[in-house]
């Protein structure tokens, strides 16, 4: 994974995590972190920068539903 990408994706991953403690009810908080910890983790030893490419859009439109949630 290039430098810039993997910078991308721990962008996208920490901002993922901080908006989700944003959620009042501690039960969808948690939910939802333990989902995007699992997602990541689930990815990091993807190396086709297609497939990279294809994931880290999806983070990107997770993050607006995110958003939109509160």
């Amino acid at each position: 994974m290039a430098a810039s990408s993997r910078a991308q994706v721990l962008d996208l991953y920490r901002a993922m995590l901080r908006e989700c403690k944003h959620f009042s009810a501690y039960n969808y908080r948690t939910y939802a972190i333990r989902r995007i910890r699992d997602a990541f983790r689930e990815n990091k030893s993807a190396k086709d920068p297609v497939e990279i490419q294809t994931l880290v859009s999806k983070a990107k439109r997770d993050l607006g539903m995110i958003r939109r949630q509160f």
